[in-house]
């Protein structure tokens, strides 16, 4: 019997917001479902939420390939993978968004009762800068030398080749992934988490049973040589959160991200009469608190957020559950071979409920990587749910349908074996509880071969056309039914839409304590086809469906690429073409004074920046071939004249709406009109 007493919170790590859900993503999402269902299904009282991460400046600069808003670009991707999490019948009770005003909320209420409580210092840091697009760069936006095997073309914080680890400034020949410019290190001054100042906390904590052991063990690492202040500041520009107190500068993705756990229960709390936020969250909380993560992000759980939560007055995690990578025949996943598969892809050619069931049947509690080894995968799911568990429905159900009109027997014939499999229950829990889902898996199919053997040397088909065996025909099949029944409702959290249709085959919803007592003089529906066995060639399909998604994926990204880099060095700043107008048609320009507001560089382009203009209580956006002359920072503050009655032009980096006037030869040569210093903004020039 479960604890109708718990209260439980579940959250999976938040997808980032700038590409599609593919396999390895599914791993943790099906993992955690897995075991929320089997919660909702013992009868506690479970809440599932998780969000998109969508801050930082990956997005940001993928935004402005693309020609679009941050905001667009997030609202896109979310929308994509809450249809791909729908698509496998992941159960969220809530799926939001770290761009979010309750996360917003949060993430002020704990940064400034960190800063309040003593634990926010400020430093000055010297950074990679990139020249052209005047931004500092995180870590992976710099490529270049590794400094200690020189393999070329590494990122900045570690090599792929080697497996060092280390700064962007020791590289060799760094060069900036967003310009290829080659940065320089430029000063700034930034906040910090004082982390050290909960090293015993955390060392105490990573030893409470909260972590899998081997987790644990590897962070002890960070306790030998003394954590680190972390830097939780970016400057900008920069997609995210500005720092409360500090204009200019905003929250590292990192800082908000997790607190995006607390954000989307806290818009499922303000949409549920009687769910309070407090009651999970608050430091006195007796609730259970669980995350499912990849084993590539336990620095940030297990040390950066109890210490966060623990800073801020808030309680710490229950457990953080880490799993591993998904490999895929043995290799990593590889978009030339087809096996970096997107979950769209997949849903395209198979069944959700057949990767749920192969992943359960692989996975365990510990941080071991997974292989889908697709050959197996095919095996192994037509012969478990195929030809034990369907096909135990399938050859028996026949029988009660035509000979008794769809009726179990009163009484089951074999209430020993029936206990057996009620019995084993128990166990089948404990390894759900304790998410391994792989013993649980052996288990319920163990017992799958068991009533299998029992249907066999029982033969009712044998029996069926013998006299006077009518009766012992109907329990057989009854007895087979009631078997299948209890092991569809253990399979339950794992398929639950072969439960669906299982459900309706059976005329029941299925319980993990109704299954204490047998169907008896029940009556059952019509047995339908339940589940198809997978075709390899569907599988086949699959991975060059993959290949062929890849392909295009990237054609699609280069030609972004071609189209930006072209119309960059193109647009606005082509050869004019003179043509003769009369008095009268010139005499409707209308010039006007324009107070430069901002200036700033736009991304790919070789000789344009963006303005924004003051012309009199409006503003107006204008790109400006000028980059060549000046640099934005020099004319922020500068009066110049543009022509603001011009249509506005949609571009691919923007709409720009009117023209600076300027002349000159080119290059560097060229000089923007400057009006008198007692020229307003908005005065007409004619």
């Amino acid at each position: 019997m479960a604890n109708q007493d718990r209260n439980i919170l579940v959250t999976c790590a938040l997808p980032y917001a700038n590409g599609p859900i593919h396999l390895g993503h599914m791993l943790e999402h099906v993992q955690a479902d897995i075991w929320v269902r089997f919660q909702r299904l013992r009868g506690n009282n479970i809440h599932f939420v998780c969000a998109d991460d969508a801050h930082g400046t990956a997005i940001m600069l993928k935004a402005q390939e693309m020609g679009i808003t941050p905001e667009q670009l997030i609202a896109q991707v979310q929308a994509d993978h809450e249809k791909d999490f729908e698509g496998f019948n992941i159960s969220f009770d809530n799926y939001h968004s770290t761009h979010s005003e309750e996360n917003k909320a949060l993430s002020s209420q704990v940064y400034l009762a960190l800063r309040d409580n003593g634990y926010i210092t400020k430093k000055v840091v010297s950074q990679l800068y990139d020249p052209e697009k005047e931004m500092f760069l995180p870590d992976r936006f710099v490529k270049g030398g590794c400094p200690k095997c020189k393999a070329e073309d590494q990122y900045g914080d570690n090599c792929d080749v080697c497996g060092a680890t280390y700064s962007p400034a020791e590289m060799i020949n760094p060069k900036s992934v967003v310009s290829n410019a080659t940065p320089v290190m430029k000063d700034t001054e930034n906040l910090f988490f004082d982390a050290p100042q909960f090293q015993d906390m955390l060392v105490e904590w990573t030893k409470s049973g909260a972590l899998q052991t081997e987790v644990a063990n590897k962070l002890s690492e960070w306790f030998e040589s003394g954590l680190k202040a972390w830097d939780i500041t970016r400057d900008a520009p920069y997609f995210g959160f500005e720092i409360p107190d500090a204009p200019g500068k905003f929250f590292y993705v990192w800082l908000d991200a997790p607190i995006g756990y607390m954000g989307s229960f806290k818009n499922l709390c303000d949409r549920t009469d009687g769910l309070n936020f407090d009651d999970y969250w608050a430091k006195d909380s007796t609730a259970e608190l669980y995350h499912f993560i990849g084993k590539d992000i336990i620095n940030f759980h297990g040390l950066f957020w109890p210490a966060m939560l623990e800073g801020a007055g808030f309680r710490k995690p229950t457990g953080v559950n880490v799993h591993g990578y998904v490999s895929v025949n043995g290799e990593k996943m590889s978009k030339s071979k087809g096996t970096f598969i997107k979950a769209s892809t997949y849903l395209e050619n198979l069944d959700p409920e057949c990767l749920r069931y192969y992943y359960a049947a692989k996975l365990t509690s510990r941080v071991d990587d997974l292989d889908f080894n697709l050959d197996d995968f095919t095996q192994r799911v037509n012969s478990d749910v195929v030809n034990k568990l369907v096909n135990l429905a399938s050859r028996t159900a026949g029988f009660i349908a035509k000979k008794y009109d769809g009726k179990l027997s009163s009484e089951v014939s074999e209430p020993e074996l029936y206990q057996q499999f009620v019995d084993a229950g128990d166990s089948i829990a404990e390894q759900f509880e304790k998410r391994e889902f792989s013993r649980a898996i052996r288990e319920i199919m163990a017992l799958a071969d068991i009533a299998n053997k029992y249907i066999d040397d029982k033969a009712p088909w044998a029996l069926a056309k013998v006299e006077g065996k009518e009766i012992e025909v109907q329990d057989i099949c009854s007895m087979g039914i009631n078997l299948f029944r209890v092991l569809m409702t253990y399979l339950k959290p794992i398929m639950p839409k072969l439960t669906e249709r299982s459900e309706a085959f059976l005329n029941e919803t299925l319980t993990w304590d109704s299954i204490k007592a047998p169907l008896a003089g029940h009556q059952i529906n019509k047995f339908k086809a339940l589940f198809q066995r997978i075709d390899p060639k569907h599988v086949e399909a699959m991975v060059e469906s993959s290949k062929a998604s890849a392909a295009a994926d990237a054609a699609a990204k280069e030609k972004i690429a071609e189209a930006t880099q072209a119309e960059s060095q193109s647009e606005l700043d082509k050869e004019p073409i003179a043509a003769e107008i009369d008095f009268e048609t010139f005499a409707k320009t209308d010039l006007r004074v324009a107070l430069i507001v901002k200036a700033e560089h736009v991304p790919k382009a070789n000789k344009l920046l963006k303005l924004t203009l003051d012309i009199g209580g409006e503003t107006r956006t204008v790109f400006a071939g000028i980059k060549s002359a000046y640099n934005p920072e020099d004319l922020e503050g500068k009066l110049t004249v543009m022509v603001a009655n011009l249509a506005a032009r949609q571009m691919k980096f923007g709409l720009s709406e009117g023209m600076v006037l300027a002349a000159g030869p080119g290059g560097e040569d060229i000089h923007i009109l400057n009006p008198d210093s007692g020229a307003k903004p908005g005065q007409r020039i004619m």
